[in-house]
């Protein structure tokens, strides 16, 4: 089978890239083809002729998409239409990365894939109205929903706690936000799966499990024996730019649908450290 995946240079790209070994695969990021361009698109997709195209490019900065709303929209809703269009050209099926933020965090229990989208953040909405768009463009895509991305290669919040840690004896992180944290090398590999299994609709694709941001943190600071302080607090005193959902846990019916079941994130953050500190 051939693949074509957008943003191989991003942080799921690279383990994309690395843990798709049977297959064969074409690597494109933003030089090779700006997903804004539909012309770049299309030429990019015309060369590749792929079976399956994995759209894992994107603009994630959440924060910096409530102050570039034009540019989030551009990356996230108009080019994945680009690639959306340029796969029905050539008869590729799609795969495309959206996000727990299509939820506006107030549900309580884990999210289903029919739950209705409700984005309180720009970053939200941008991937919101992606996948009602591609959904009209391609019925048979596959959306993968994912949260709390994190691994080697990239900006992600162990990472981000890591170099604070090494600076701070004290950290103070919010607890009253929860979500299911997710290894990309798992995230990547459970993408090829899918791929493998055909799928098509809406998919949750996460580590299993559950935390707040306060006890994904402690976990860290835990497992790279570290003596800093972790202490909560809440979003209200550490306001951000874009409102994050509250509880945005994603329910894993329609993974173990395909027969596909994720390591905990426990397990996840533990290979995650054994990697990252050696």
């Amino acid at each position: 089978m051939k693949v074509a995946i957008f943003g191989a240079s991003g942080l799921l790209g690279k383990e994309l890239m690395r843990e798709w070994t049977d297959d064969d695969l074409v690597g494109l990021n933003s030089r090779d083809a700006d997903v804004r361009d539909a012309k770049q698109v299309q030429n990019a997709v015309d060369r590749s002729a792929p079976e399956w195209i994995v759209l894992a490019a994107a603009y994630t900065d959440v924060d910096g998409c409530e102050t570039h709303r034009d540019l989030a929209l551009a990356v996230n809703r108009n080019g994945a239409v680009n690639v959306a269009e340029a796969a029905k050209s050539v008869g590729a099926r799609l795969l495309f990365l959206s996000s727990d933020y299509v939820f506006d965090g107030t549900k309580g229990s884990p999210y289903e894939t029919g739950d209705a989208r409700n984005p309180q953040s720009v970053y939200g909405r941008s991937k919101a109205e992606a996948e009602v768009r591609l959904l009209e463009i391609l019925p048979q895509c596959c959306i993968a929903r994912t949260s709390w991305l994190f691994g080697m290669g990239g900006k992600c919040f162990p990472d981000t706690i890591l170099k604070l840690a090494a600076t701070r004896p004290t950290l103070d992180v919010v607890n009253d936000q929860r979500g299911c944290p997710t290894y990309a090398v798992d995230l990547a590999r459970a993408i090829v799966e899918l791929c493998h299994k055909n799928a098509s609709g809406i998919v949750h694709v996460t580590n299993s499990g559950d935390c707040t941001w306060f006890d994904f943190a402690r976990a860290i600071i835990k497992g790279a024996k570290l003596a800093t302080e972790v202490r909560p607090t809440s979003s209200q005193k550490m306001a951000r730019p874009a409102p994050r959902p509250a509880y945005s846990v994603l329910s894993p019916a329609s993974l173990h649908r395909y027969g596909i079941a994720m390591p905990s994130w426990e397990d996840a953050l533990q290979r995650y450290l054994q990697q990252r500190l050696g």
